[in-house]
């Protein structure tokens, strides 16, 4: 039997099975093998790639249907108040258009027999924690971004951990729905940015690969809104400049770019290109931890911000407090009744992490701010932030370590008899 020599053979395609795990360095047909599963995953790169992101897939809302199976068909939106936004939403409410940020009032128009839950962040934090745990068990390189979505670098862990990267991490996804009853999103890239759009383009349950061969190509059509840092507020300003698709970067390149925007020119130069320098880094610090609240209705008064600004810093404050960080810079968020969003920070002579101190300094800034306008929405947070613990008595000023005498004395009495034990004048004042 003849062959015929010059017909190039089709390359390997390497595959693995989400469901059995099985794996395959050429992987035909459609579905598995061993198990018939349709759930593969294909790519040129599959077994060279070694950076993932895990993204649960709408978390909050994951936690409360699988806390109330009543609810698994139903819309669910977490979140609260008149006033208030959306903090997160499931899948079955994103069907008609219910987003994350967007005001309550407009998602409940758009899905108004959706069940509303206030959030529970005591719980979703328990719950990361088992995620987070689960996740560090395959590498020491992992960085959280928020409760619940993290990089994982993986690099030389094969032989330890019984497979590539991609299999480790098809692994851990169905441990983690097996453990916890939540799912969650893979993404596989050669760096942070890649891998982190990769986990949002299958969702939910989804595993997605962008391999660096591929990466320019696979940005150029997309929205420079995919880009990191790239919020609505630039994108419009980068539509004036006719830059509306990641291609369109590329095509002015870095130098333009750079003498248009600066550093963050640079920046998105390299992003177009699919480049990403940074690793995953355990130890990079948060930066910052911050509470804010939405009005039932506008306020303009000074005294009224302030009573609200309190509460605010209280939040702020405790969960400093709790973490054992404190923070070096304060800062103040005020949302206009038109939807503006003003930002104010102010370095401080030393770190803090009481409500006494970080309201003072917010409320200086305040007083500036309060000029008659109708306000919605007022924050309080701390950034810059450092570690510290019960006897570090020496990092904080006389006035921030008298402050935390009394507050330190405050939190474990609300400990220990509930958060209505003890509370400051302010908060005993009705809320707007």
């Amino acid at each position: 039997m003849s062959q015929d020599l010059g017909q190039p053979r089709p390359p390997a395609r390497p595959g693995l099975c989400r469901d059995c795990l099985w794996m395959t360095d050429d992987l035909t047909g459609t579905r598995c093998t061993v198990c018939g599963s349709p759930r593969l995953v294909s790519h040129p790169e599959l077994w060279q790639l070694t950076l993932a992101h895990l993204d649960c897939d709408a978390f909050y809302a994951s936690v409360e249907k699988r806390d109330r199976p009543e609810l698994a068909e139903l819309p669910v939106i977490v979140g609260g108040g008149v006033r208030g936004v959306v903090t997160t939403c499931c899948y079955i409410a994103r069907t008609y258009g219910v987003r994350s940020a967007m005001p309550m009032f407009k998602a409940l128009k758009a899905c108004p027999d959706a069940v509303v839950i206030s959030p529970d962040f005591s719980k979703y934090r328990r719950e990361s924690r088992r995620i987070m745990d689960m996740v560090a068990e395959l590498s020491p390189l992992v960085q959280p971004l928020s409760l619940d979505e993290a990089w994982i670098d993986l690099a030389g862990t094969q032989r330890l951990n019984g497979g590539p990267a991609a299999f480790q991490m098809a692994r851990l996804q169905r441990r983690l729905q097996a453990e916890t009853g939540l799912s969650v999103s893979i993404g596989l890239g050669p760096n942070k940015t890649l891998a982190k759009i990769a986990s949002d383009l299958d969702k939910p349950r989804g595993f997605a690969v962008i391999g660096s061969q591929e990466a320019k190509a696979f940005l150029a059509g997309r929205p420079v809104t995919l880009l990191p840092g790239v919020g609505p507020a630039f994108a419009r300003t980068l539509e004036r400049d006719g830059v509306r698709r990641i291609a369109d970067l590329s095509s002015l390149g870095a130098k333009v770019l750079t003498q248009r925007y600066g550093a963050f020119g640079l920046r998105l130069a390299e992003l177009a290109e699919g480049r990403d320098l940074r690793t995953v880094d355990p130890n990079e610090a948060r930066k910052g931890i911050s509470a804010e609240t939405t009005f039932n209705t506008d306020i303009r008064d000074l005294p009224g911000l302030k009573d609200e600004l309190w509460r605010m810093c209280e939040k702020a404050a405790g969960q400093a407090r709790a973490r054992g960080l404190a923070g070096r810079v304060a800062t103040l968020k005020l949302k206009t009744a038109d939807f503006q969003i003003i930002t104010r920070r102010r370095t401080l002579p030393g770190p803090i992490q009481t409500a006494t101190l970080l309201f003072q300094t917010t409320c200086d800034i305040l007083t500036r701010e309060a000029d008659g306008r109708a306000f919605r929405l007022i924050g309080a947070g701390l950034g810059d932030l450092v570690e510290t613990s019960a006897e570090a008595v020496d990092l904080f000023s006389s006035d921030e370590s008298r402050a935390r005498v009394m507050e330190g004395t405050m939190d474990r009495i609300r400990a220990r008899f509930g958060s209505t034990a003890v509370m400051s004048g302010r908060n005993l004042k009705p809320r707007a």
